[in-house]
Protein backbone atom coordinates (compact mmCIF):
# COMPACT_ATOMS: atom_id res chain seq x y z
CA UNK A 1 0.00 0.00 0.00
CA UNK A 2 1.29 3.36 -0.92
CA UNK A 3 -0.73 5.98 0.31
CA UNK A 4 -1.50 4.09 3.67
CA UNK A 5 -3.42 5.86 6.58
CA UNK A 6 -4.91 4.84 9.66
CA UNK A 7 -8.33 4.57 9.09
CA UNK A 8 -9.52 6.11 12.45
CA UNK A 9 -10.32 9.93 11.90
CA UNK A 10 -12.37 11.23 14.91
CA UNK A 11 -13.58 9.59 18.45
CA UNK A 12 -16.44 10.55 20.74
CA UNK A 13 -16.63 9.58 24.25
CA UNK A 14 -19.94 9.88 25.46
CA UNK A 15 -20.69 11.31 29.19
CA UNK A 16 -23.17 12.00 31.52
CA UNK A 17 -21.98 15.12 33.34
CA UNK A 18 -19.40 17.11 31.41
CA UNK A 19 -17.90 18.99 34.29
CA UNK A 20 -17.16 15.39 35.87
CA UNK A 21 -15.51 14.36 32.93
CA UNK A 22 -13.80 16.73 31.76
CA UNK A 23 -11.78 17.64 35.09
CA UNK A 24 -11.35 14.16 34.80
CA UNK A 25 -9.97 13.78 31.14
CA UNK A 26 -8.06 17.24 32.26
CA UNK A 27 -6.22 16.13 34.89
CA UNK A 28 -5.35 12.71 33.67
CA UNK A 29 -4.00 13.22 30.58
CA UNK A 30 -2.68 16.80 31.48
CA UNK A 31 -4.61 18.83 28.90
CA UNK A 32 -7.06 21.36 28.09
CA UNK A 33 -10.72 20.82 26.46
CA UNK A 34 -12.26 23.14 24.44
CA UNK A 35 -15.69 24.02 24.31
CA UNK A 36 -17.64 23.13 20.85
CA UNK A 37 -20.64 25.72 20.27
CA UNK A 38 -23.39 23.88 18.84
CA UNK A 39 -23.43 24.38 14.67
CA UNK A 40 -26.26 26.07 13.39
CA UNK A 41 -28.20 24.88 10.68
CA UNK A 42 -26.94 21.17 11.42
CA UNK A 43 -30.10 18.66 11.22
CA UNK A 44 -33.43 19.08 11.35
CA UNK A 45 -36.20 19.87 14.48
CA UNK A 46 -36.62 16.92 14.75
CA UNK A 47 -33.07 15.56 14.98
CA UNK A 48 -31.93 18.10 17.44
CA UNK A 49 -30.58 16.89 20.49
CA UNK A 50 -31.43 20.27 23.10
CA UNK A 51 -28.71 18.86 25.49
CA UNK A 52 -26.06 18.16 23.18
CA UNK A 53 -22.93 19.13 24.50
CA UNK A 54 -19.32 18.37 23.32
CA UNK A 55 -15.66 19.26 24.73
CA UNK A 56 -13.08 18.52 22.12
CA UNK A 57 -9.66 17.21 23.06
CA UNK A 58 -7.00 18.98 21.52
CA UNK A 59 -5.84 17.50 17.87
CA UNK A 60 -5.07 18.62 14.52
CA UNK A 61 -7.42 18.10 11.70
CA UNK A 62 -4.95 17.83 8.78
CA UNK A 63 -2.46 15.65 11.15
CA UNK A 64 -1.53 12.42 11.33
CA UNK A 65 -3.54 10.25 14.32
CA UNK A 66 -6.78 11.53 15.74
CA UNK A 67 -8.78 13.61 18.02
CA UNK A 68 -12.31 13.70 19.56
CA UNK A 69 -14.76 15.08 22.04
CA UNK A 70 -16.41 14.12 25.20
CA UNK A 71 -20.18 14.34 23.85
CA UNK A 72 -23.38 14.41 25.72
CA UNK A 73 -26.61 13.64 24.34
CA UNK A 74 -29.60 11.87 24.94
CA UNK A 75 -29.40 9.87 22.09
CA UNK A 76 -26.21 7.97 23.17
CA UNK A 77 -24.68 7.08 26.50
CA UNK A 78 -22.12 6.04 28.60
CA UNK A 79 -21.44 2.08 29.21
CA UNK A 80 -18.87 -0.69 29.57
CA UNK A 81 -18.61 -3.17 26.98
CA UNK A 82 -18.61 -0.94 24.09
CA UNK A 83 -15.97 0.74 22.11
CA UNK A 84 -12.21 1.37 23.49
CA UNK A 85 -10.38 4.14 22.91
CA UNK A 86 -6.57 4.15 23.49
CA UNK A 87 -4.84 7.16 24.03
CA UNK A 88 -1.38 7.29 23.19
CA UNK A 89 1.50 8.28 26.02
CA UNK A 90 5.01 8.52 26.59
CA UNK A 91 4.98 6.33 29.20
CA UNK A 92 1.31 5.47 30.14
CA UNK A 93 2.35 4.10 33.54
CA UNK A 94 2.12 8.19 34.27
CA UNK A 95 -1.72 8.79 32.95
CA UNK A 96 -2.58 5.76 34.94
CA UNK A 97 -0.87 6.98 37.94
CA UNK A 98 -3.45 9.55 37.57
CA UNK A 99 -6.56 8.05 36.87
CA UNK A 100 -7.60 7.06 40.99
CA UNK A 101 -6.73 10.52 42.27
CA UNK A 102 -9.16 12.25 39.43
CA UNK A 103 -12.00 9.59 40.14
CA UNK A 104 -11.55 6.52 37.88
CA UNK A 105 -10.63 2.89 38.38
CA UNK A 106 -7.79 1.73 37.28
CA UNK A 107 -8.92 -2.09 35.55
CA UNK A 108 -5.60 -3.18 34.31
CA UNK A 109 -2.42 -1.89 35.49
CA UNK A 110 0.44 -1.16 32.79
CA UNK A 111 1.61 -4.05 31.13
CA UNK A 112 3.99 -5.64 28.35
CA UNK A 113 2.35 -6.52 24.83
CA UNK A 114 5.41 -7.36 23.21
CA UNK A 115 6.80 -5.61 20.24
CA UNK A 116 4.02 -3.34 20.63
CA UNK A 117 4.65 -1.79 23.80
CA UNK A 118 2.50 -1.25 26.87
CA UNK A 119 -1.00 -0.80 27.65
CA UNK A 120 -3.42 -0.41 30.88
CA UNK A 121 -6.77 0.03 31.10
CA UNK A 122 -8.75 2.11 33.00
CA UNK A 123 -12.62 3.47 33.72
CA UNK A 124 -13.39 7.04 33.35
CA UNK A 125 -16.07 8.76 35.82
CA UNK A 126 -18.69 7.84 33.11
CA UNK A 127 -17.81 4.28 33.52
CA UNK A 128 -16.36 4.26 29.79
CA UNK A 129 -13.50 1.97 29.76
CA UNK A 130 -10.52 3.58 28.24
CA UNK A 131 -6.65 2.60 27.50
CA UNK A 132 -3.66 4.20 27.22
CA UNK A 133 -0.63 2.96 25.00
CA UNK A 134 3.47 4.05 25.10
CA UNK A 135 6.43 2.28 23.64
CA UNK A 136 8.15 2.29 26.52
Amino acid sequence: MTNFKNPFAWAEIYVEDMGRAQKFYQTVLNIEMQHMPKPEGVGNEEDCDENYEMLFFPGVMDAPGISGALVKSSMAGPGTGGTLIYFECDDCALEISRVEAAGGKVLNQKMSIGQYGFCGICADTEGNPIGFHSMK
